[in-house]
């Protein structure tokens, strides 16, 4: 007798379930996860994995694809990790270094059934390419991707920022220096058209002399200080691509004896642990719901069952930069 049949002799359930509980499926009681996985350590039952994903048709296994890891993206991988283990999948992180060939690979390990599906965290490769693959499986973008060529659950950052430039404008800061990302990026762009419309609206000069860009880190963010203080004319308020940026502008100007926020008022983006340690008014960015949401959009097609998500909103928090 094999131990896939003592399990079921011992256990009393059926083949289906006991299939249900070694493929990790969420479709069982906990009753009988409990008592066909005691049988398992038991026997000291291994599931041949080969043999489970020529059953499923699943090699439950997802792949990341990202052009690098770094702070803010490794908050979502991490959550979104998470979240797969807790239905079954595992993850295999694609880093392409920003190599087309290299990122290529993960869209041909889909192709061929090597992994169930993709999360796209970024991407170099032209979205109306990469849309091909998506006849061989479920892909899913956190990477804004525009024109609807694969699915995306990326917010539009444009929402967040018009929050900071509300509150800027409030407490009379009207002459706002930006601190963007990628330059050719659609969330650069959102926030650049925020900002353009925001203060035409109110009748506010329009600043973009003092547009930097790719500016990501905080040592980035030190040299794009340094540069605003070269430029001549200092802003009353700067706004950063994210918390790390800030960061390395409130250290900047500290070094150059400039009072932050009587002189320079600053504010983050993304809320990050070191954001509230450090008292840095930011945008809260909702990172590791966004990242849950992503998993849900493949598990429409994996797990064929769609999950009920919520609508996902930025906050502003103002600490002691502003």
């Amino acid at each position: 007798m094999s131990k896939f049949d003592e399990i079921m002799k011992r256990s009393g359930y059926s083949r289906a379930t006991v299939s249900r509980v070694i493929n990790r499926s969420r479709h069982v009681s906990d009753e009988a996860r409990r008592i066909i996985t005691d049988i398992m350590n038991e026997l000291d039952y291994i599931p041949n994995r080969n043999a489970v994903s020529l059953s499923t048709g699943q090699t439950k296994q997802i792949g990341i694809v990202t052009a690098m890891i770094d702070e803010l993206s490794l908050t979502f991988i991490n959550q979104f990790m998470d979240t797969a283990m807790d239905y079954g999948f595992q993850t295999i992180v694609y880093m392409s270094r920003s190599d087309k060939q290299i990122e290529l690979q993960a869209f041909e390990d889909l192709r061929s059934k090597r992994v169930d599906g993709l999360l796209i965290v970024t991407c170099v490769n032209d979205p109306i390419e990469l849309k091909a693959y998506m006849q061989y499986g479920p892909i899913v973008s956190w990477q804004r991707m525009g024109n609807d060529e694969i699915p995306s659950i990326a917010m539009d950052q444009a929402q967040g920022y018009r929050l900071a430039l509300d509150h800027l404008v409030s407490k009379g800061y009207t002459r706002i220096a930006n601190i963007f990302g990628r330059k050719s990026s659609l969330n650069t762009r959102s926030r650049r058209e925020a900002y353009e419309t925001f203060m035409s609206s109110k009748g506010l000069p329009v600043w973009r002399e003092a547009y930097q860009y790719s500016v990501f880190t905080s040592s980035d963010g030190e040299a794009a200080m340094r540069r605003l203080l070269e430029g001549g004319e200092m802003p009353q308020a700067v706004l950063c691509s994210n918390d790390y940026a800030a960061i390395g502008i409130l250290c900047e100007a500290r070094r150059q004896h400039i009072r932050v926020p009587e002189q320079l008022a600053i504010v983050g983006f993304d809320d990050i642990e070191l954001s509230r340690v450090l008292e840095l008014t930011t945008i809260h960015n909702p990172i590791a719901e966004q990242a849950k949401q992503a998993f849900y959009h493949l598990w429409k097609v994996l797990g064929k069952e769609e999950l009920p998500t919520e609508s996902l909103e930025y906050h502003f928090i103002e600490r002691s930069t502003t």
